[in-house]
């Protein structure tokens, strides 16, 4: 099936603008989960070994996952959950929906296998999210949920927004990634500063602990921070209790060509591969199993993934992946993995 899509599908799909190609296939994915048929079908495709993996608190069934901005608007969580993956990270949400930045903003790099995306957290906001997933609730798998900031919000206003996202979106979510690291919201990334970041996540574990249940949290961790700032996040985890997510895209233009180092907004796919793999390795060798880790960024094939798992990650996620090797990419990471006899170390009693 990926030979397929890799020989035919992709070059049809590839003539036409990205972000219009995204959302016609989020429409009909939409539109099909509403078949039972053909979650059925979907799901026998993509059936694939079990890896079983247990962090945070929850169990998954393989340590793949969706990367958050694939389904902004929670709406086609159903059937992406049938094509092999061990959880969803679905979103970004802010509380109020906005358009996001102008347009054209996605640009695919063929020669790369990279894209170049300015969105801006273009969503519906927190409330039809909300709705969107209580019809859909509860899945196979577990469902993270992605909170970011209104563009229209301060920073000093940031974790009361982050906040009151977080306080609609608690109930349909298994954990919750707080996005600080988007580089298309202006300033959004300061927020990786000790003093901001405790200000900002501090308020939201406070409301869980409150809660029946309690829900993990991750932080989406920049791939352009130094030395200093990785090792700062990594402490503040380790002090309070959130798991780390790495990496989030990058805007270096370093390993592309000279025409695209002009695009505005953050690169993702292969090139974001090492860099993200540096990060990673930092902060497990800081973090040192104390906080759980979710290593993404240029997953392409199973040797990506398991690259990532050996670095020291406790789960992997992707996009880019998907959209130049096509929608049965997990079950051919799986099938790698198995070839390659890996366990999960949470799996070795």
């Amino acid at each position: 099936m990926g030979f397929l899509y890799r020989k035919l599908i992709r070059r049809i799909l590839f003539n036409f603008n990205p972000e219009l190609v995204h959302d016609a296939v989020i429409k009909g994915a939409r539109a099909a989960q509403g078949l039972e048929v053909v979650n059925s079908l979907v799901a026998l495709l993509a059936r694939a070994r079990n890896f079983p993996v247990t962090t945070a608190g929850l169990k998954f069934r393989n340590p793949v996952g969706l990367a958050a901005g694939f389904d902004k608007n929670c709406e086609a969580a159903r059937i992406l959950a049938g094509l092999g993956f061990g959880y969803l990270e679905l979103g970004t949400v802010t509380l109020r929906p906005q358009p996001g930045n102008p347009k054209p903003r996605v640009f695919r790099l063929r020669e790369n296998k990279a894209i170049i995306n300015r969105m801006g957290f273009n969503n519906v906001g927190a409330w039809d999210a909300a709705r969107s997933l209580e019809k859909m609730l509860p899945l196979s798998i577990p469902i993270g949920i992605s909170i970011g900031k209104n563009a229209d919000c301060s920073m000093e206003q940031a974790p009361q927004n982050y906040l009151d996202a977080l306080k609609i979106m608690y109930p349909f979510g298994d954990y919750f990634a707080i996005n600080i690291s988007s580089p298309n919201t202006l300033q959004l990334r300061t927020l990786h500063g000790e003093e901001k970041l405790r200000r900002l996540v501090e308020p939201m574990l406070s409301f869980a602990a409150g809660q029946k249940q309690v829900k993990p949290f991750f932080v989406k961790m920049a791939p352009d921070l130094d030395e200093a700032a990785i090792d700062t996040v990594v402490e503040l985890a380790v002090a309070m209790g959130f798991g780390l997510i790495t990496t989030n895209t990058t805007i270096k233009r370093d390993a592309v060509p000279e025409y695209w180092r002009s695009y505005e907004g953050g690169l993702s796919g292969l090139p974001l591969k090492a860099p993200s793999n540096a990060v990673l390795a930092r902060v497990v060798s800081l973090a040192k199993g104390r906080v759980p880790i979710i290593g993404s960024g240029g997953i392409f094939d199973g040797a990506g993934a398991l690259e990532k798992l050996e670095l020291g990650a406790d789960l992997v996620q992707l996009y880019s992946g998907l959209i130049y090797e096509g929608p049965f990419l997990v079950k051919e990471i799986l099938k790698y993995l198995e070839r390659s006899n890996w366990r999960s170390p949470s799996s070795v009693k």
